[in-house]
C-alpha cells in the first residue's frame, strides 16, 4: 500500500498542521529570547549578598559600601545578610540552596574559600568551591606588622635580631588560630628562621589591648584597626605585607625587603551558585565591574585599608589557586590543624 503524501490530506488538515508547527517553533524561539532578556536586564528585583561574617567587621563594611553603590547603579535594593559562624557553612548553604538566578550572591573572604578548607576537614574542603561559580574579585588588603612600643625594635631586621637573641620570648598575637595573621606569623617564623611564640585570642580586641600594654610583642593586622594605638604611641608600625596605596602614603617598607618571598594580602570575592548560567554570570560580572570601578566607591573603601579589585571570573580562580599553593605550604610546614 502506498504511503499518504501531504497533498493527499484535505487542505484544512494541512493548514492546521502548519499552524501547529508554526506555534511550536515560536515557543521554542521565545525560550532563549526570554532567558536572554532576563540575563540582559539583571537584576530584575532585589539582590541578596550573603556575608559569612557578623555585622560591623571589615567584610561587612566592604559589602555595605558596595551594596549602596550597586543599588544606585541598578535601581534595585541590595540586601546584606550576615551569617557568621560555623566556619562559613551556614552562609554557604544559604547561597547554594537559593535559586541560581543571580539574585542571591556570596561574598566570602580568603579564609573561607582557601584557609578553612586547608585547615579543617569539617569545613567541606574543595566541595565548597564545587558548589559555587566565581563572578569577580571584590577587594584586597595588605596587613601591616606592628610591635609594642615597649619592644626595642624599629624595623624588621631589628625584630629578627631581637628574636634570635631571645628564642621563644617574642610573642605574636592573633585573632585566632588559623587566621591570616597567625599564618603570617608562621611565614615570618619560617623565613626568618626564628623561634617566636603564637598567642591566639578570641577576636582582635583582646589581642590589640595586650599588644598596646606590652604583654605580647607583635601582630599582623590591618593598618586602620591599629592606627589609633599607633597615634597614641602604644604600638609601632614597621612594615607592610604587600604593596598598597595606603602603605605608600605612609612610606612603609615591605616585609619582602628584609625577608625575600614574604608577601600576602587578604581579599574578598563574589560568587554565585554553581548552577547559575554562564551568560548570567557574565552579566553580573559586567555590572559589578562597573560598580567596583567607581572612584567614589574606592574613596570610601580605601580609608579602611582596602582596595577594590574588579576582575574576570577566571582571575578569581587564579587567585584561589595561587593562595592555596602558598598557604598549603605554610600550613603543612607548621603542622597547624583546626580539627
Amino acid at each position: 500500500m502506498s504511503q499518504p503524501t501531504a497533498s493527499s490530506f484535505p487542505v484544512s488538515i494541512q493548514r492546521r498542521r502548519a499552524l501547529r508547527w508554526s506555534a511550536l517553533a515560536c515557543v521554542g524561539a521565545m525560550a532563549p529570547m526570554t532567558a536572554w532578556s532576563q540575563t540582559a536586564t539583571w537584576p530584575t528585583r532585589s539582590v541578596k549578598i550573603v556575608v559569612p561574617y557578623a555585622a560591623g567587621g571589615p567584610a561587612d563594611v566592604v559589602a555595605r559600601e558596595l551594596a549602596q553603590r550597586l543599588g544606585s547603579e541598578t535601581g534595585q535594593t541590595i540586601i546584606i545578610e550576615n551569617l557568621g559562624g560555623g566556619m562559613g557553612l551556614p552562609a554557604l548553604n544559604a547561597v547554594t540552596r537559593a535559586e541560581p538566578d543571580g539574585h542571591t550572591l556570596y561574598m566570602p573572604a580568603l579564609g573561607n574559600v582557601v584557609l578553612q578548607p586547608l585547615l579543617s576537614k569539617t569545613s567541606g574542603g574543595a566541595e565548597q568551591l564545587a558548589r559555587l561559580r566565581p563572578v569577580t574579585m571584590v577587594s584586597t588588603a595588605a596587613h601591616v606588622l606592628v610591635v609594642s612600643s615597649k619592644l626595642p625594635v624599629r624595623n624588621v631586621n631589628e625584630l629578627i635580631e631581637y628574636a634570635k637573641a631571645q628564642p621563644g620570648r617574642v610573642s605574636f598575637a592573633s585573632a585566632g588560630t588559623g587566621g591570616t595573621a597567625h599564618l603570617g606569623m608562621e611565614m615570618f617564623k619560617a623565613l626568618s628562621k626564628t623561634d617566636v611564640l603564637h598567642v591566639p585570642y578570641r577576636g582582635s580586641a583582646g589581642a590589640m589591648a595586650d599588644l598596646a600594654s606590652g604583654q605580647v610583642s607583635a601582630m599582623f593586622s590591618s593598618l586602620p584597626s591599629l592606627q589609633g594605638l599607633a597615634d597614641k604611641g602604644l604600638v609601632r608600625v614597621i612594615a607592610t605585607t604587600a604593596p598598597s596605596r595606603l602603605a605608600a602614603t605612609r612610606d612603609l617598607p615591605q616585609m619582602s625587603a628584609s625577608l625575600p618571598g614574604f608577601e600576602y594580602t587578604t581579599w574578598y570575592a563574589m560568587y554565585a551558585p554553581a548552577d547559575t548560567p554562564q551568560p548570567l554570570v557574565d552579566r553580573i560580572n559586567q555590572v559589578l565591574r562597573k560598580t567596583l570601578s567607581d572612584p567614589a566607591l574606592a574613596a570610601r573603601i580605601e580609608p579602611h585599608g582596602t582596595e577594590l579589585l574588579a576582575t574576570t571570573p577566571d582571575k578569581v580562580q587564579e587567585w584561589v589557586r595561587r593562595d592555596t599553593e602558598k598557604w598549603s605550604r605554610v600550613i603543612r610546614d607548621s603542622g597547624i590543624k583546626l580539627d
